[in-house]
Order: structure tokens, then sequence, then C-alpha cells
């Protein structure tokens, strides 16, 4: 539909030049002053990349110093034990981020000597680093010409060169990869890198850009064919499940029944409650008060209070979630912790819990309840 501008693009070189120097001229006037770019350290840099995924500057840069701080260097990170990062991490999401990151700390420490790999093929081998990740660590810290590929250069590449291929699809991502990859001038990689991206995300922006303000708008095949609302083309939606979580919140003088989240499911290696899924939003509103788990036969709770419903919403699941509080004597507290223990529950401390690794729906529901 609109790739004949992108065939005739790539067909000449040449042509390449007046988009790549636009962007080199516009970087050092507008780019944002943020830690990760003041460094070729390929571990600072890696850290913000991986916090950065799928998060925006403003809620990443604290988790970035607050890393940084505590881990200053990989060793720092790899020895740390994993539920202190968990714990630091919650708050921020895609928590499989977290248990990457400290892998990928060990094996850079064990296998590399502390150093990370400086080309993008040897980076793409480590733990919880794929293409993006790699070529931006490879162009920044190390001057490897090879295009970082993130959202805002698919958009920006989409607009201004007329690509209406899917960009969820193998076929989009390989042609998009390979124009980014003609376009890194060999001598600034790494600026190059920083100042598409950033275009992306200041200027050329998803919803209302100002074209009318862009330097180059001249050269702009949607905005010449005004066609950027409908660039780029996005086809395979993301379904998002619905979830009907029923909480258990048992305490017990200043301890709590709290359970670790396992494989296979979302939250992996943080601790909630001891939960009930209901199948359908119907059976989630019918439930009822009573004590989970079998743990009404020889527990009488002397209070219990019922939340309002939680609303959390992640990329592929909206959570709708319910907390039940029960307040049991203290001098049932055997009993309790016999039952803990029989359904792989934990009964600890509110300090413990304090200092636990929690999604953030928890953490928002004992918000709530000081």
């Amino acid at each position: 539909m609109f790739n004949i501008a992108f065939i005739l693009i790539i067909h000449s070189v040449l042509s390449l030049h007046p988009f790549v120097n636009t962007l080199l001229d516009w970087y050092p006037k507008h780019k944002r002053d943020l830690p990760w770019r003041n460094t070729k350290d390929p571990y600072i840099i890696w850290l913000s990349e991986i916090i950065l995924q799928q998060t925006r500057v403003a809620q990443g840069l604290p988790y970035f110093e607050k890393f940084l701080e505590n881990y200053p260097k990989v060793q720092d990170l790899a020895y740390a034990p994993i539920e202190e990062i968990m714990r630091h991490w919650q708050g921020l999401g895609y928590y499989s981020r977290a248990r990457n990151l400290h892998q990928c700390a060990q094996i850079v420490v064990d296998k590399y000597q502390g150093e990370f790999p400086d080309s993008y093929q040897e980076l793409k081998k480590l733990k919880g680093i794929g293409s993006y990740t790699a070529a931006a660590i490879a162009s920044f810290a190390f001057d490897e010409p090879v295009a970082v590929v993130d959202g805002n250069v698919f958009r920006l590449l989409s607009r201004y060169f007329g690509i209406s291929t899917d960009i969820a699809s193998s076929a989009g991502k390989r042609e998009f990869e390979s124009l980014a990859n003609e376009l890194v001038p060999p001598n600034s990689p790494g600026t190059f890198n920083q100042a598409i991206m950033e275009f992306g995300s200041l200027q050329c922006t998803p919803k209302s850009p100002d074209c009318t303000e862009c330097p180059l708008k001249e050269g702009c095949f949607a905005h010449k064919e005004r066609l950027v609302d409908a660039l780029p083309v996005k086809i395979n939606k993301v379904k998002v499940k619905e979830r009907f979580f029923q909480y258990f919140h048992i305490e017990c003088g200043n301890h709590s029944v709290v359970k670790e989240r396992t494989k296979g499911d979302i939250w992996q290696g943080l601790y909630d409650f001891p939960m009930k899924e209901s199948a359908s939003k119907k059976e989630f509103e019918a439930a009822g008060l009573e004590l989970p788990f079998g743990l009404k036969n020889f527990v009488t709770p002397i209070v219990y209070e019922s939340s309002h419903i939680y609303k959390h919403i992640l990329t592929h699941q909206r959570i709708f979630a319910n907390f039940v509080k029960f307040v049991v004597e203290p001098d049932q507290s055997e009993m309790l912790k016999a039952w803990t223990e029989k359904n792989n529950f934990h009964l600890i401390n509110h300090k413990e819990l304090e200092n636990l690794g929690k999604p953030r729906l928890i953490l928002k529901y004992l918000n709530d309840e000081k």
C-alpha cells in the first residue's frame, strides 16, 4: 500500500542522509538529561535498559537510581539475594525482568569475569537480553553500528518512509530492522540510536504529534499523505483476560498468613495472601465470607472486614480483587501455624511482611489498611 516510498529509499543510500543528519542535528538540542546517557559503562546501560522495558522514564528513573545505589557494580547485583532484588523491584511490574536481571548478573560475573561482552552477538546470548537490549548496549557502550528498534523507532520509520507492514508480524520486524540498520551511521551509532528513539518519544508521538513543528515533515510520507494516524499498522491486538481473585488476609496478633507466588502464573517469586480465584464475575460477586481451605473447622475469627473491589491492569490481564480480613485470636496461633504449614503458606510477623517483595495490588491494599 505505502511501500513504494520504502522501496525507493532502500535502493538509494544517499536519500537516507537527510533523515539521519536531521536527527543528529535535532538530538543535542532536545534530548533529556538522563543518567544512563552520560556513561559508556555497559553495566549502567544494561541496568537502565532492563528497567525501562515496558516502563515510562518517569516511573523507571527512581528504580534505576535505587538499584544503582544498592548495586553499584554487577558483582553487587550478582551476589545479592533474589528476595532482596524482588523487594526493590516491587511496584515496577513484569517481574520476570527482575529474575532475569539477577541471573544475567551472575552469568556476567561467573562466565565473563564481571565484564560484559563487547559485541551484539555475544550480548544476545545473555539471560534476558534480546535484540533490542543487545543493540542498545553494543552501540551505546562499544560503538558497534547496530540499530535499536523499539516502539518509537517502529513509529517514526513507518510514518517517515510510508511502511504499512504490520509491526507485530515477523516480516514487519525484519523489514524495520533491515531499514534501521541501513540508516545507522558507522561513525556515531550510539548517538543516532539515542536520537531516533528520543525523537519518537518526544516529537513523533503515538497520538497527536506536532507535525507543523517537525523538522522531518518535508520528507515524511505520512505527513504528506495525511496518514499519520494510520501508521504504524499493528494488526495483532493483545487479548486481555479478566480474572477474579478473592484474597483472605488472615491476621493473628502481629502475624499474617502469606504465600509465595510460584512458576506458571503472574508475580512469580513475590508474596501475596491465600486466595481463591473465581471462574466468572458472577461467581466472584456471589462469593461469601467463609474462612478458606478448611480453616473454619478449628479456628474462629473474632472480626472480619470486607474491603472494596480493587482493579489491577496488566498487559494481558485485568484483575479484580476483593480482600476479606479475618482476625484470629492469639490463643489459636499454634493451630493456625500448623494449618499454614500444611497448606504451604507462611505465618510471618508484620516486619517481615514489609520486607518481602509483593505485587502492587497487595501493596495498595496494605497501604489502605494503615
